[in-house]
This record gives C-alpha cells, sequence and structure tokens, in this order.
C-alpha cells in the first residue's frame, strides 16, 4: 500500500529547514511568531489557501530564503543534499530531477517531466535550471504524485522556487558581497519600495563570477565549467483595497560557463582519451556553452464580499542554450572518436494561464476548483561532425506541446477530529513535430539522407486524490490517502508512440509535535504501482534512438523527517528509504553499437544496407528505478550564542547523503552506477545591528564523486570551496 506522507517542519527565528504541505505558491517565510525558545509555526497556501502545514495531509521539504546559504544550497541540485528522497543529477544541457525514483529519465524533447519545477508559479522546461538563487521567499520540494494540483507532469512530485514578494510595509532590503575559491566573486540585493499606500516595488540582483574548477590539457586550453552570471528581476505590486491585488514579476538571466565540462566514461572507447584525475579535461576543440532566459507572471487575486477567491496567473518564458560541445570529451585522434563534436541551439518557449474558484472555509465543505492551459513552443538544431568534419549531421526538430487540466477538490468535515478530502483532475496532451522537422545524413551527398522524426501524439487521463485525515488532538494528525499521478506520452515519428507513465501512490503518515512545541516530526511509508516507465532505446525495425514504454516497477519505502529547537540550539534532519523494483528487459547495448549511423535489422540472408543487431542484445533481469538510490539523509545543528553587545554568533554544521545510484538500463557498475557520496558544509554567522559576517565551506572534505552521465561522458560535483559573505539589511 502506498503512503506519502511527509511531515511539515517549521521554521524557526535563526530560519532554517521546513516540512511543507502544499499545492502550489506556498510561502514558508509567512510564519506566525514564538517567543524564540522553540519552533515557529508556518502559515502557508497549501492547495491555493493559507493553512497552518501542521494541519494538511501533504508532504514537503521546504527552505526558507534566509536559510538557503545555511543549508548550503546555492541551486536546484544543491536541493538533494538537504531533502530526503530527491535527487538531480547532470545530463548536459538538462539535469534528471527524480523523486523517490520517479522523474525524468531522458533528455528527448518528446518527453515530458515526472517532477515539475515553478518558479513563482510557473511551469519550468528541463533547460536552464541551474542558475543561482536569489532574493528567494522559500524553496520546497513536494513528494509523491501531485495529480489534483499540479496535474500531468508530478508523477515524481514538484519543486516550488519562490521569490521574495513586493510589499507595502516599508523600505527594506539588503545588499551582500561574496568572496572565495576559485576567484569567487558574487554580489546581490534587493530593495523593497512603497510609492505609495496602494503601490509597491520590488528590484533584485544578482551577479556571480567563478574560475573553472578544471583545467583542459587540450591544444584550445578551454575553461569549460568557469561561471559567469548576470540575473535580475522586479516586481510590483499594486493592492487598492483588502479584496484586490495584481502582483507582476519579471526576470532576466544571462549565464555562460565556458561549456560542460567531462570526461568520457570508463570502460567505455572513449576511455583512452582520459588524463590525469577528474578535474582535468582533454578537449580537441572549442567548447562554451550559453544560457539565456527572460521570464514574466502576472497574479491576479479578488476576494468577493462572499468570501470566494478569484484568482488568475499568467506566465510566458523564453529560454535559450546554445553550445559548442566536445562529444567524446577527449583528444583522440583514432576511430572512432574522430573530430566527434556538436554545434548545439535549443530555445523554448512557455505560455501558461491558471485560473482558481476558491471558497472560504469557515462551514463544513471547502473547496476548490481551476483551469489550467500550458503551450511549449520547443526548437532544436543540431550540426554533429560526427568522424568526418566534411560531411556533417544536420538535426532540426521543431516541437510544439500543449497541455491543459480541469480540476477540483473537496473538504468533508465529518466531525471535529475526522476530515475527507477528495481531489480530482481531468488532463490532456498533445506533442506533435511539424513538416519540415526530421533528421538529414550528410554522408558524401549534398542533399543527403532523410530520417523522418515527424509525428503527433495525444492522450488524456484522469488522476487525483482520496485522502481520511484524522486530528487526533491539536498535536497529531494521523492520515491516510491513495493518489494517482501520470506523465504524458509522445511520438517518436509518424508511425512510432509511446504511452503515459501512471503512477498509484498508497500512503500512511503521522505528524506530531512535542514537547511544547520544541519538537516536531512526521513518519510516513508509500507504496507504489509504477506502470510504463519510459526509456530511450534502439527501435531495431529502424536502426534509431526512440522513447519506448520499456517496463512497470514497485517503489515502496519509508520517511522521517524531524526539526527540533532549545533556545539558542537548532537540530533538523531527515531520512528517506526508497526500495525499488523494475522488470526485466531486452534491449540492444549502445555501448557496443554507438547511436549513429544504424540502419533496420538484416532480413535473413541480407547482408548489405541494413545492420546486425544480434551481437549488441541484452537482456537484464530487472533492477532498481533509474536514479533511485536506496538511502538519502541529511542533518543540521546549529548554536547560537548571544554576546554581550547585542550580537550572536552563530555555527552550523551539515551532512547530506545520497546512496549508489544507476543511470541506465545495462546496470553496469562500472559504467552505469554514480557512486554514493556524503558532503560535509560548515557556516559561522556572525550578526551584529544590520551587519552580518559569514564564513562558509562547502563540501569540506574535498570528496570527489560523479553527479551525472550523457551517453558515454560523465560529470562531477563540485570540489571544496571556501569563502566569505558580508551583508547588510535594511
Amino acid at each position: 500500500m502506498r503512503i506519502i506522507n511527509k511531515f511539515c517542519r517549521t521554521v524557526g527565528t535563526a530560519g532554517g529547514l521546513a516540512t511543507v504541505l502544499i499545492g502550489t505558491n506556498l510561502h514558508a517565510a509567512d510564519i506566525a511568531n514564538a517567543d524564540g525558545s522553540g519552533l515557529e509555526e508556518i502559515i502557508v497556501t497549501a492547495e491555493r489557501r493559507e493553512s497552518n502545514i501542521q494541519d494538511i495531509p501533504i508532504a514537503m521539504t521546504a527552505i526558507t530564503g534566509d536559510a538557503l546559504d545555511d543549508k548550503a544550497v546555492r541551486r536546484l541540485e544543491d536541493l538533494q543534499f538537504a531533502a530526503p528522497g530527491l535527487t538531480v543529477t547532470t545530463a548536459g544541457i538538462t539535469q534528471a530531477v527524480n523523486i523517490r525514483g520517479v522523474g525524468l529519465a531522458s533528455g528527448s524533447p518528446s518527453v515530458t517531466n515526472g517532477v515539475s519545477t515553478y518558479i513563482d508559479g510557473l511551469f519550468q522546461p528541463p533547460i536552464v535550471t541551474t542558475n543561482s538563487f536569489y532574493d528567494i521567499a522559500d524553496v520546497q520540494v513536494l513528494r509523491g504524485p501531485q495529480g489534483t494540483f499540479v496535474g500531468s507532469s508530478s508523477t515524481g512530485g514538484a519543486v516550488f522556487i519562490n521569490s521574495k514578494n513586493p510589499s507595502l510595509d516599508s523600505v527594506n532590503g539588503y545588499a551582500q558581497g561574496e568572496f572565495g575559491s576559485y576567484a569567487r566573486k558574487a554580489l546581490q540585493g534587493a530593495l523593497n519600495l512603497p510609492v505609495s499606500s496602494t503601490f509597491a516595488v520590488r528590484g533584485a540582483i544578482n551577479f556571480t563570477d567563478r574560475d573553472s574548477f578544471y583545467t583542459d590539457r587540450g591544444p584550445f586550453a578551454n575553461e569549460a565549467g568557469k561561471l559567469h552570471e548576470l540575473s535580475g528581476r522586479i516586481g510590483a505590486l499594486w493592492q487598492p483595497g483588502d479584496s484586490f491585488r495584481a502582483l507582476l514579476k519579471s526576470e532576466y538571466s544571462d549565464k555562460k560557463t565556458g561549456g560542460f565540462a567531462m570526461r568520457p566514461v570508463l570502460s567505455t572507447t572513449y576511455a583512452a582519451g582520459r588524463v590525469g584525475g577528474i578535474r582535468d579535461l582533454n578537449y580537441d576543440m572549442q567548447t562554451k556553452n550559453n544560457e539565456r532566459q527572460s521570464m514574466t507572471s502576472l497574479e491576479l487575486r479578488y476576494t468577493t464580499p462572499g468570501g470566494i477567491v478569484l484568482r488568475s496567473v499568467s506566465g510566458y518564458q523564453d529560454k535559450t542554450v546554445s553550445n559548442l560541445t566536445d562529444i567524446d570529451s577527449s583528444a583522440l585522434t583514432t576511430a572512432p572518436t574522430i573530430s566527434r563534436r556538436q554545434i548545439q541551439i535549443v530555445e523554448e518557449k512557455v505560455t501558461t494561464e491558471e485560473i482558481n474558484v476558491i471558497s472560504p472555509t469557515d462551514g463544513v465543505l471547502d473547496w476548490v476548483v481551476g483551469a489550467y492551459f500550458q503551450k511549449n513552443d520547443i526548437d532544436v538544431v543540431n550540426l554533429n561532425y560526427n568522424n568526418n568534419p566534411a560531411f556533417p549531421q544536420r538535426i532540426y526538430v521543431p516541437t510544439a506541446k500543449q497541455i491543459s487540466g480541469y480540476f477540483g477538490q473537496l473538504a468533508y468535515q465529518a466531525t471535529d477530529a475526522l476530515e475527507v478530502t477528495l481531489g480530482a483532475r481531468f488532463s490532456r496532451f498533445k506533442g506533435e513535430q511539424t513538416t519540415g522537422s526530421g533528421v538529414y545524413f550528410n554522408y558524401g551527398s549534398p542533399t543527403g539522407t532523410r530520417v523522418n522524426t515527424e509525428g503527433s501524439h495525444k492522450d488524456s487521463e484522469p488522476t487525483g486524490k482520496l485522502s481520511v485525515n484524522w486530528k487526533l488532538n491539536p498535536d497529531n494528525l494521523l492520515f491516510a490517502f491513495v493518489a494517482r499521478g501520470y506523465k504524458p506520452g509522445g511520438f517518436n515519428s509518424l508511425t512510432s508512440q509511446f504511452d503515459p507513465e501512471t503512477v498509484i501512490d498508497t500512503e500512511l503518515g503521522w505528524k506530531t509535535t512535542l514537547l511544547d512545541g520544541h519538537l516536531r516530526g512526521t513518519v510516513n511509508v508509500f507504496n507504489y504501482d509504477y506502470q510504463n516507465f519510459q526509456a530511450q532505446v534502439i527501435d531495431t525495425s529502424s536502426g534509431t534512438n526512440v522513447v519506448k514504454n520499456v517496463a512497470n516497477a514497485t517503489v515502496r519505502g519509508g520517511e522521517l523527517e524531524m526539526q527540533a529547537q532549545f533556545g539558542g540550539l537548532r537540530v533538523d534532519g531527515g531520512v528517506a528509504y526508497v526500495d525499488s523494483q523494475m522488470d526485466s528487459l531486452t534491449f540492444v547495448n549502445t555501448r557496443l553499437s554507438g547511436t549513429t549511423g544504424l540502419l533496420p535489422q538484416c532480413a535473413v540472408g541480407q547482408a548489405t544496407g541494413c545492420t546486425n543487431y544480434t551481437p549488441w542484445l541484452v537482456t537484464n533481469n530487472g533492477g532498481v528505478n533509474l536514479y533511485s538510490p536506496r538511502l538519502t539523509y541529511n542533518a543540521g545543528i546549529e548554536y547560537r550564542v548571544d554576546l554581550a553587545n547585542g550580537a550572536t554568533v552563530t555555527p552550523r554544521l551539515n551532512y547530506g547523503y545520497v546512496s549508489a545510484q544507476y543511470v541506465n538500463l545495462l546496470y553496469s557498475p562500472v559504467t552505469d552506477r554514480l557512486a554514493s557520496r556524503g558532503l560535509v558544509s560548515a557556516l559561522l554567522t556572525y550578526e551584529y545591528d544590520a551587519w552580518n559576517l559569514q564564513v562558509y565551506g562547502t563540501n569540506l572534505t574535498n570528496k570527489e564523486y560523479v553527479a551525472g552521465q550523457l551517453n558515454t561522458s560523465e560529470f562531477y560535483g563540485a570540489p571544496r570551496e571556501l569563502g566569505v559573505r558580508i551583508g547588510y539589511n535594511f
């Protein structure tokens, strides 16, 4: 039986880690004050309305913006060391985000996310997701399928990143400068300005410049992995009265990294191109990677005289990635790696609209209904030079996706202690690649041979959740629910499609508050019935690399989270155990065959114009879900010391652990297994009046680990970094 319960943790005066229950647009910074000796209460807009997180049967780990630096969380990938059950693995242009081993296991534009990431309520495609956090209200990780409020792209869960809103209260803001290892220089700040009693603006900026962690030993001496990032955000709030509010936010970012820092995977045909250690690269071409994005969101909220809230959230995004990549990650001059290089441009434009109607909560019944629309336009242009620079392989793939959904949730208060909640959503998906798209192979011919990748796919599925919640007393909540989520299918060509993934999740959970509000914890267990896992494999009938439904799986496990505060002492932590088993399957071993230049399977007696896949076919005996570590946990401890002059000194120590995980269905312990890693970080903060000084260290043991793979190349985590931050709040 499946059970997804996660505990709601809360944020103390030092600004800490919180486990939050929420739909979207949660703000963990909205807290009810305590005396500072114990934990504070968090008030969130879970399920589109304000609630105490201890009263909602949804689980999430949230980190307030003030605590991001404390937890060594600078960007999305760092969350896996602060939120149990979450993994974020590097895959070049994209990141594979998975929760409990469910999410994204393919970089194909035809494949939809399984873990939805939102910034200020806007769904994020899997490109341009590595930008630094700045002026953040909170970041939350929600586990398990979120079929009611998030919809079709949340079989694994969801991640919400919320920036700070403008405020009518006062002029306030902050400025922070940073210096650190690898010539790191950073500056960020924000200014909140009430222009009038009804109108306020907030501007924020972030600049980061850092040298590469790597040395390129090749002839071009590239600076792959360096960082030069500039981002800015402006927000405007108009609130002419208590019944209406308009909130506009617009953001732009420009990030340059000098290219992807990667090396050939061991035991592959390209491993001979490795030199030195993991910080040594060996490229035979120039590399670069530029990422730009612009995002604009508009939230309109109106409350009727009867207390019903009408809400609209509109958004538009334009994301572009352009890069030069040494595909084989080496300077080898012997086959098969001669001149394997790529020029790539990817642009994705996303338009979204959500409408909610939200009831008041003063009766036996309360409800939320809504509608959602999303349109993605994706252009992928590749120019690949595979072994012969005179004859490139040209790929042009324009893809369009449309997602729509209609949803509602009804909560019935049967007694003072017992509540029954029913949520449902009906989602539709449509994807297509239009005329003129396809793959062109120019092997000696000016016109080339075209492999048509045009196609379309439609599907629709119901999702939702049935939950029974029993409030034993004000400090203890038991809950049980069944939830269903789905991830849309897609297409490979006019004649090849794949079906949606579905997950049915059964969970039990217990939330408790103990020791007069000084200790909070959550225990939950879950069981998934996971159907139609989507993965990229070679289609032997055409010789192309396609996405197929390859297996079903069972996923079960449990999670425990806690947070405690006694005066200046604060302790927080969480652990997740996930046991998954995927069915066995037979497929082509691309480590042996490669992925280009393949033709349809040879018929009996056929010797030319075809490929014989028999020597490359393998059958695995099943295995764990990809990107599914069995054990993840984190722990943090800090102690605030009050000084005589009113200043405080707070040392903090963090540890985050992610056990081994597989990234390929071959399950090779050498080429497909990311080893476990445990990272230690520490922070010493001195605060006096409006000033603060922080000395920090991340990855203090200088752990070397593989952070992800793409085809035959692998990526690495950051080394030890030391630095100092100086900030002023006003």
